[in-house]
């Protein structure tokens, strides 16, 4: 079995922000594998779908994002899972627009969401899958931007990322973290 968290804030007000992308490539994956219709479950809502025969769970905490450390201990805890058995989506606003990079490990690189999962599962060796934002224009507060919707001529680029994000997430399931990071982190993003 494996859990994956996509990070984002609830409410109307945050669809399809640039910090929802984590909400979104999760969705994306419940809808290319046949997953349940997302019910209530640890802070959050869970659906659960088939990967490949692996049982995948679905989480979006509903914590608001800094606080997502609580929803993932919770699931991590109820179903006993390893932590390499976990997978945190986020946004990252230091890649370019699109860009997919999985790591196994390391600091939360200012992602106060996946800052606040480290925390509460007591390492940093969780893997995650990062989707590039790009950088806040000069002179816009970092949280402004990150709760801002995409640009018209942004959206496209997102869109497809987040398809490209849940092949990604299956390809995790499937074959592993490195084989995921082999495939997905080469890729450059589309001109």
């Amino acid at each position: 079995m494996k859990l994956v968290a996509g990070l984002g804030n609830p409410g109307t007000k945050y669809e399809r922000s640039r910090h929802n992308v984590g909400f979104d490539v999760v969705e994306q994956v419940a809808k290319t594998n046949h997953g349940e219709p997302f019910r209530s479950g640890f802070d959050g809502v869970l659906s659960e779908c088939i990967v490949d025969g692996e049982r995948v769970l679905l989480l979006k905490p509903l914590t608001y994002m800094n606080r997502s450390g609580a929803s993932v201990r919770k699931a991590v805890d109820f179903y006993k899972l390893p932590i390499e058995a976990v997978l945190v989506v986020c946004d990252d606003f230091s890649l370019p627009l699109g860009q997919l990079r999985f790591r196994g490990s390391g600091s939360a690189g200012g992602q106060n969401g996946l800052k606040d999962i480290i925390s509460a599962v007591g390492t940093d060796a969780i893997p995650r899958l990062r989707i590039g934002i790009d950088p806040p224009p000069a002179g816009l507060d970092p949280a402004d931007y990150v709760l801002s919707s995409f640009r018209p001529a942004e959206r496209k680029a997102i869109d497809d990322a987040v398809i490209d994000a849940g092949r990604a997430v299956e390809s995790w399931c499937r074959n592993g973290l490195q084989s995921a990071m082999n495939e997905f982190n080469a890729k450059k993003t589309k001109e």
